[in-house]
């Protein structure tokens, strides 16, 4: 899995959250999708700075992340996503193994006017939009991606 976006799902959960421990860390990690070791998770604190205090794990400066450490959802489309279908104003993006959820995260962090939601799998996305044609228009967006 991604380095980058193992990252990103790290900051993202401590700035939801307070992280009592690294076990709990690993335990929300794996529930999006991210298998990662204890020795691993361990260096990805180190590097992202983050603090052990009463509350749990944190920023150490106490701020939020909310700087790009993703890469563009256009790379990540371009990387991961192997299909798409429409199904009335439903999109369903199939994906790698394992990549589901990340490529979801990015979709809803791009804040697309179109979606209104997705739901991420493990190599399924489902996409929704608020009409047929809409989620039509979107399918050839995502389509003009992967090309």
């Amino acid at each position: 899995m991604n380095q980058r976006l193992r990252q990103n799902a790290i900051l993202t959960l401590v700035d939801e959250a307070p992280v009592p421990s690294q076990e709990e860390l690993q335990h929300r990690l794996r529930r999006k999708g991210f298998r990662v070791g204890q020795a691993t998770l361990s260096r990805d604190i180190r590097k992202l700075g983050l603090v052990k205090s009463a509350r749990g794990y944190e920023a150490s400066s106490g701020e939020s992340h909310s700087g790009p450490l993703l890469p563009s959802v256009e790379h990540l489309i371009q990387e991961f996503v192997l299909d798409v279908r429409e199904a009335q104003n439903l999109l369903v993006l199939k994906t790698t193994v394992g990549s589901a959820s990340p490529v979801a995260v990015a979709i809803d962090s791009a804040d697309w006017d179109e979606i209104v939601g997705t739901v991420g799998g493990d190599d399924t996305i489902l996409v929704i939009t608020p009409d047929n044609k809409t989620a039509t228009a979107l399918a050839k967006r995502v389509r003009a991606m992967l090309a």
